[in-house]
């Protein structure tokens, strides 16, 4: 790792503050710094190359100038129309798991501030959507729920989430007190569970079985008492899924919940405990895979709950995983419910399928662009934070014991190693398009390596997203009501920017 890299890896927030003073090459030519400079920049620019050659470079750009181009580059138009608007975005961001708030909890408690500060600041990334765990996952050391003593009257905050997670949570919100937050439980309480919906025998077990019945109303309180408890700590919980990925036997931690199940849990338990409780948090359904698991009687798993007005009018949407399927499937969710949200909630990278170069590009793709286009109001991806060893995870069958996370720590000093695709991706996304931001209309040519985004955020900016996956430079010029912004976007990269006209 170069020095250069080696320093903005470890020290971001200034690496970001810091003027670009050399020249950019570019096909046959260059962008003399008069032309890209930080000084009295109208416009803000960050770029990441899929041969690492620019991790999250920070440059300015002049109102209404162009750029030296060589005539062997067409410069692309593209008009923003803010008149034109589609979703509300929430934010995106990662899951603060129990390992990664414990890996947090190994660095000093200075740099694990700063650290924070560069990811949920507004002078940051300004992060503006988590997903947290409600009870343990398989990236706890050990299974649990807030109510392993048989009775709902033994629920109780575990001491695993009260001394790591509620901490950084706490320092989380304390940085940032609008983060939007989406829990999910992998499993409830073992003595909730019964073998499946056909075998009522007991299934004392983390993994599968299926939720009684006759606990609908005490799993309903459960929820309820979780929420209220984390708001009494100070943490909001804007949005719950009832599940994570309820067809999948085999986590570590499980329950296996059929579209019938959760149509029926939501609106004779856990939509009318809610309404009682005055919670105005969102309940979400599904939480799983494009391709419902290639369960063929579990197909269309949202609008088949949406189906029954009693349950749907308890949910405000669905989430959504990527390990099976095509994100194409949203199609057919916003075609028949157009009226119902929708939140990608969880994507890995891992030992499996990771390489720099892929991973960065074709993840900002299928993730980000191709999601938001279909009207996704916000992104969240697994792990924000894993040690070297890739963890720590459960040693239960069943858990990701290969998984990485956004950054990398050493676990023995807590000092950052390494930052992954997954942290560019949020990184792009979260610095130019803030919570609450509006995507609108641009209108341009595109190519088959070519796609772009635009956005208004609250404060009246402008943010915009580009994806070049050719193996050419391109130019763009995107004209908002007030000025044009021309920028160069290199080969085989991720490129955004924010300005305010």
């Amino acid at each position: 790792m170069s020095n250069r890299i080696f320093f903005m890896a470890v020290f971001p927030w200034i690496a970001l503050s810091l003027a670009v003073t050399c020249c950019n090459k570019r096909g046959g030519g260059t962008v003399p710094d008069s032309e890209e400079t930080e000084t009295a920049a109208d416009v803000r620019t960050y770029t990441t190359t899929a041969d690492k050659s620019k991790l999250f470079e920070a440059k300015g750009l002049v109102f209404d100038k162009k750029l030296t181009v060589p005539s062997s580059i067409a410069v692309t138009n593209v008009t923003l129309d803010p008149s034109t608007t589609y979703q509300t975005v929430d934010g995106f961001g990662a899951a603060m798991t129990w390992a990664s708030c414990y890996n947090l909890g190994r660095m000093t408690p200075a740099a694990r501030s700063e650290f924070l500060k560069s990811l949920f600041g507004a002078d940051g990334l300004g992060i503006g959507l988590i997903r947290v765990t409600i009870g343990a996952s398989d990236f706890n050391v050990e299974e649990y729920t807030w109510c392993d003593k048989p009775g709902i009257e033994n629920f109780a905050m575990h001491p695993s989430d009260r001394d790591v997670v509620l901490p950084v949570l706490k320092e989380i919100v304390a940085i940032n007190p609008e983060i939007k937050v989406i829990a999910s439980p992998w499993s409830c309480p073992r003595w909730m569970k019964r073998r499946s919906v056909t075998d009522g025998s007991d299934w004392y077990s983390w993994t599968s079985g299926s939720l009684r019945p006759a606990y609908y109303p005490d799993y309903a309180r459960y929820f309820v008492k979780w929420i209220q408890a984390m708001q009494a700590e100070g943490i909001g919980i804007d949005a719950v899924t009832v599940q994570n990925e309820p067809l999948n036997h085999g986590n570590s931690m499980s329950l296996y919940m059929t579209w019938a199940e959760q149509r029926d849990f939501i609106k004779t338990a856990l939509g009318p405990a809610f309404e009682e409780a005055g919670l105005k948090t969102k309940i979400l359904v599904f939480d799983h895979n494009y391709n419902y698991d290639n369960q063929a009687d579990q197909k269309n798993y949202p609008l088949r709950i949406y189906a029954d007005p009693e349950a749907s009018k308890y949910v405000a949407g669905s989430a959504w995983h990527n390990y099976g399927g095509s994100v194409t499937e949203l199609d057919n969710i916003v075609r028949n419910a157009p009226d119902k949200e929708i939140y990608f909630t969880e994507a890995s990278i891992g030992t499996w399928n990771y390489s720099f170069d892929k991973c960065l590009l074709d993840d900002f793709d299928a993730i980000f662009l191709q999601t938001l286009a279909r009207g996704c109001k916000g992104v969240t991806l697994w792990n924000m934070v894993l040690d070297e060893k890739r963890g720590p995870y459960s040693p239960a069958d069943g858990s990701c014991k290969t998984c990485y996370g956004a950054v990398t720590l050493l676990s023995a000093s807590g000092a950052i190693i390494d930052r992954t695709t997954h942290y560019y991706n949020i990184a792009h996304a979260s610095k130019v398009i803030r919570p609450g931001a509006v995507r609108i209309d641009a209108k341009g040519e595109t190519d088959g390596g070519l796609n772009y985004q635009a956005y208004k955020n609250p404060d009246g900016s402008f943010g915009v997203l580009v994806l070049n996956k050719s193996d050419s430079p391109k130019v763009l010029m995107f004209k908002s009501p007030g000025h044009f912004v021309e920028t160069l976007v290199p080969a085989k990269a991720i490129h955004s920017l924010r300005w305010t006209d």
